[in-house]
């Protein structure tokens, strides 16, 4: 099986070069590889390989909508209480109340905002798995968000006693932004086998 430069398609035997040396980039294997633009205006019906075909905007699977459905409850669990604080005051903070305290606890709705888009606009298989990084960015840094607001907590005082537990929305957070990582590593699935293009004769 060759190996082939992405940009300019030299060809080169398996292990002869790891990268182009006119282009610079790494080679990938030539059956992953989309048609080139000289391919297709030679033969226009050449078929497109599978990991690149357009899906539908609602398709749902291979973690589209695992992934859109942790990103909806991970905004829900924003607006649940997050603190529940029996001193200095009898009150119930959610994450909503805490970031208008904190600038840096409006990480977890953002990152799970951003989510949303970022997985909708994944319609073919090769974006999927090209978007699995930045997903898990995105889940690490709402999960490094629950990490912190636990680790530093209020001093408390014999003049200002400070007590609370925490609520259902922080752990709902941290547990949403480790299924959001583990679903991340599989979002797009496998690559399909490759499409044989090689002319059949009768």
């Amino acid at each position: 099986m060759l190996e082939a430069c992405p940009f300019c398609r030299q060809l080169f035997k398996p292990g002869e070069v790891s990268t182009c040396p006119e282009c610079d980039l790494p080679l990938a294997d030539l059956s992953r590889l989309p048609p080139s633009h000289d391919a297709q205006h030679l033969d226009p019906d050449l078929p497109e390989p599978p990991h690149h075909q357009t899906l539908p905007w609602t398709y749902p699977g291979r973690g589209r909508a695992l992934l859109l459905i942790l990103a909806l409850l991970g905004l829900i669990a924003f607006f649940v209480p997050w603190v529940h604080e029996t001193a200095p005051e009898l009150r119930d903070l959610s994450g909503f109340d805490l970031a208008r305290r904190l600038f840096w606890m409006w990480a977890p709705p953002i990152a799970f905002f951003v989510m949303i888009p970022l997985v909708l606009t994944r319609r073919s298989i090769h974006r999927m798995r090209g978007a699995r990084l930045a997903i898990a960015l995105l889940a690490t840094t709402a999960l490094l968000t629950v990490v912190l607001r636990v680790g530093f907590t209020p001093p408390t005082t014999t003049l200002r006693p400070v007590r609370f537990t925490w609520g259902a929305g922080l752990y709902a957070t941290a547990a949403l932004a480790i299924a959001t990582l583990a679903a991340s590593v599989r979002f797009g699935g496998r690559l399909p086998p490759p499409v044989d293009t090689t002319p059949r004769t009768a």
